[in-house]
């Protein structure tokens, strides 16, 4: 692709949530506070674009310390030694006219393995200070263990205190850069 257009996050209207089962009756939701995402296109066209995302895993946040804590010990996201997740986008081709599926790896904890996301693109918009804009709201759904967030506990009723799915979802908000 000639005449690149790179656009880049505006972290201050997007969010990266996920929801994870919790005694096999409720959804816990979390979020990560810190992350960085580029894309490059051909102009306004985001059809092959490439994609690049990194996430901080310190900045995870449940509304729980202990359960923070928790998550960025060694029996999750160890983020002592895996500081980030990296998200490399492989092909972003349409599934309709706002409709997108985006191929790419997913690495935590130093495992990549190919995900699929659904992406709907949101639009194109001018902010007050003339920014050029484009939003996207994304979903997919991981198994955990497979890369290696293996904790988990027994219950007495029988099942597990953590489900293996995580629901992942997010709104990002990039900006056109000059």
């Amino acid at each position: 692709m000639e005449n690149l257009t790179n656009w880049v996050l505006d972290p201050t209207h997007s969010e990266i949530l996920f929801k994870v089962k919790h005694l096999m009756i409720t959804y816990v939701k979390g979020e990560f506070r810190n992350f960085s995402a580029t894309i490059k296109s051909s102009g306004n066209d985001f059809n092959k674009a490439s994609i690049e995302a990194t996430i901080d895993t310190n900045s995870i946040f449940t509304n729980n310390d202990d359960r923070d804590a928790h998550l960025k010990s060694a029996d999750f996201f160890e983020v002592e030694q895996y500081g980030q997740i990296t998200f490399v986008g492989k092909s972003f081709t349409a599934k309709g006219e706002e409709e997108y599926s985006l191929k790419g790896d997913l690495t935590i904890k130093g495992i990549s393995k190919e995900v699929e996301i659904d992406v709907e693109f949101g639009g194109l918009n001018t902010d007050p200070w003339g920014n050029s804009k484009a939003g996207f709201s994304f979903e997919t759904k991981i198994n955990r263990k497979d890369w290696g967030l293996n904790w988990n506990a027994a219950l007495e009723t029988g099942g597990v205190l953590v489900s293996e799915e995580v629901k992942i979802s997010g709104e990002l908000q990039f900006v056109k850069q000059a």
